[in-house]
């Protein structure tokens, strides 16, 4: 389905794709041009959205005047940094080290400046129960739940566990790991009989599920990008599909209408992006996230989830809002590497 955020303007060289504009390098204090090293790939269940991400920032940067390098993330990395030498380093990895903090925690003990989050802060972000409890202490919405180990259905029989949930927490739910991202072994149920085949599900992909209340309302996505005065949201994006925004509704071209920037009044959009950025403050995370949160009838965003790695692919949500707000893909992932490599110096 197509989707309604603007058309990016045309490149201005053959190289640059669509919405990227010619930019001069800005060299460093020698008068080099910085070299950024951009990872992508790795072992995660989620490393072929990691490759296209790569690949797409990658070109972005280029055709921006910097000089780039794709590397994968594997057992040659820390010889390529030590024999590369970056000025920069932006993981594009999505899931396990790519966004639980272990990657970032290399790169500072190498020394590399890098974008995104420090691995703190994505530790805690990549574990849903934990950052879920930071963001009820900062005030913020988020649906009730409650997390269990695999090895408690062992020890007190499966079924007594999940009746207690459900007269718990009520229907319909959702079940999902703990950790882990573009809904992988993420279940909607709306029936009890349907919650045994959702944990088994689950637990394909970790030890530990999340379950939670479902929330009904307006599905949407609010990337936030700090600016020179702080962290800035951009438009947010409203997400529609039908049966639930699982894997293939991500990165399946036609699964999903898109809606961006989201077909909400000004008050909401003011209320969903304020949302997003206190996400971002409450987390500690900077450069770049995206909160994916629901809006209810009675005007409460609940957050779901918030990201440290944002997908860049053809679908992502965060380059579908950057063309919302009517900018070019390309400056701003060079203001993102700017500011990074701002940091540094």
């Amino acid at each position: 389905m197509p989707s309604s955020a603007s058309t990016p303007s045309a490149p201005t060289s053959p190289d640059a794709p669509a919405g990227s504009p010619a930019v001069p390098p800005l060299p460093d204090a020698a008068g080099r041009t910085p070299l950024v090293a951009v990872l992508a790939g790795g072992l995660s269940h989620e490393r072929d959205v990691s490759l296209r991400s790569g690949r797409r920032v990658a070109e972005a940067l280029r055709s921006t005047g910097l000089e780039v390098v794709l590397h994968d993330v594997d057992a040659d990395l820390l010889t390529f940094l030590r024999e590369t030498g970056p000025d920069v380093v932006w993981p594009l990895l999505h899931g396990a080290s790519g966004e639980d903090g272990s990657v970032r925690d290399v790169l500072d003990m190498v020394g590399l400046p890098y974008v995104g989050s420090g691995p703190r802060a994505s530790r805690v972000v990549w574990n849903k129960p934990i950052s879920k409890a930071a963001l009820l202490d900062a005030g913020l919405a988020t649906p009730d739940y409650v997390t269990l180990p695999q090895s408690l259905f062992r020890d007190l029989g499966a079924q007594p566990v999940l009746d207690t949930i459900v007269r718990h927490l009520g229907l319909p739910l959702v079940v999902k790991p703990t950790e882990g991202g573009s809904a992988l072994g993420v279940t909607i149920v709306s029936r009890a009989e349907d919650l045994p085949r959702a944990m088994v599900e689950c637990f394909a992909y970790g030890e530990t599920a999340l379950i939670e209340r479902a929330i009904t309302g307006v599905e949407l996505a609010i990337s936030v990008i700090d600016g020179p005065r702080g962290p800035e949201a951009l438009p947010a994006v409203e997400i529609v599909a039908d049966g639930g925004y699982d894997y293939a509704a991500r990165y399946v071209a036609g699964e999903t209408e898109f809606f961006a920037p989201a077909r909400l009044t000004a008050d909401q959009a003011a209320q969903v992006s304020d949302a997003a950025v206190r996400a971002h403050e409450a987390l500690h995370l900077r450069h770049l996230s995206r909160t994916d949160l629901i809006l209810d009838a009675s005007g409460t965003a609940h957050i779901l989830e918030v990201n440290v790695a944002p997908g860049m692919t053809e679908m992502s949500l965060l380059p579908q809002a950057v063309a919302a707000s009517g900018r070019d893909l390309a400056p701003l992932y060079r203001t993102i590497v700017d500011t990074a490599l701002a940091r540094a110096r």
